[in-house]
């Protein structure tokens, strides 16, 4: 309920966050009668607010046009803080499904298997239902094999379990040696592409998200036999690089 008076409806603060809200990419600079025009504040009003703004350092002014300043990012940082890996991970695969027509997950590896911790289902393309907590063989998955192949190879010879896996389609990969060496190409190249090996007409790509320097997570795109390996190659490649930046740099401002 709003309240103008001594209600709980606080006006100046609502007026204040419309005139940083009122800045964007399309409007990273303002004069004074845009900004009263975009927040359908008058000059006057709109002018206090600027100048309160810039005396606390969240906007700038070369006298004529107004800007944001890199101050304004300590307002989300509290928010981000307070979030998990899974939340600061979820709008970034929802941005991704969106772009791309397809699913998206996000995983991390526990003693040989991934566990899914986020995801965005476009369509239904495998037999079973994936939700958060799923499970399956690192092995023979993208993302499994993304974080395999960020593990020390000392660490891989000394638990060999992590390269076994059942023969869960012809296709799938299930001798160590021919594991192993799919994992020290994954590790060059920096993604890994599996082709119908943890289901019959079920492709997926993946890409490691880091903190710190060091690989936490993995993130996804699943499709079907529709989308051809190089596309998924030559664009869902790049689009979860992107992906997996924007999910590292929410990381490290949470641990800044």
């Amino acid at each position: 309920m709003r309240d103008t008076g001594e209600g709980p409806y606080v006006q100046s603060l609502a007026r204040g966050l419309a005139v940083i809200s009122a800045f964007g990419a399309e409007r990273p600079e303002m004069t004074l009668s845009e900004v009263a025009a975009v927040t359908g504040l008058s000059r006057a009003t709109a002018r206090r607010f600027l100048l309160t703004l810039t005396e606390l350092g969240y906007v700038r002014s070369d006298e004529r046009n107004f800007a944001l300043t890199p101050k304004v990012l300590e307002l989300g940082y509290s928010y981000l803080a307070g979030l998990t890996l899974p939340e600061i991970a979820q709008p970034h695969l929802e941005s991704l499904s969106q772009s791309l027509g397809e699913s998206s997950s996000a995983s991390v590896l526990s003693d040989g298997e991934i566990v899914y911790i986020a995801r965005v289902p476009s369509r239904r393309i495998m037999a079973v239902t994936i939700t958060i907590g799923t499970r399956f063989p690192a092995a023979a998955t993208s993302m499994g094999r993304v974080l395999l192949a960020a593990l020390p190879e000392a660490q891989l010879t000394a638990r060999p379990e992590l390269l076994e896996v059942p023969p869960l389609t012809p296709n799938t990969l299930h001798d160590a040696v021919a594991i192993a060496a799919e994992l020290s190409r994954v590790r060059r190249q920096g993604w890994s592409i599996v082709d119908q090996e943890l289901e019959l007409g079920l492709r997926s790509v993946a890409v490691p998200v880091s903190r710190r320097g060091s690989v936490v997570a993995a993130v996804n795109v699943s499709t079907t036999l529709s989308t051809t390996l190089e596309r998924m190659r030559d664009e869902f490649v790049p689009a979860l690089q992107s992906t997996a930046a924007a999910i590292t740099a929410d990381l490290e401002r949470v641990t800044a």
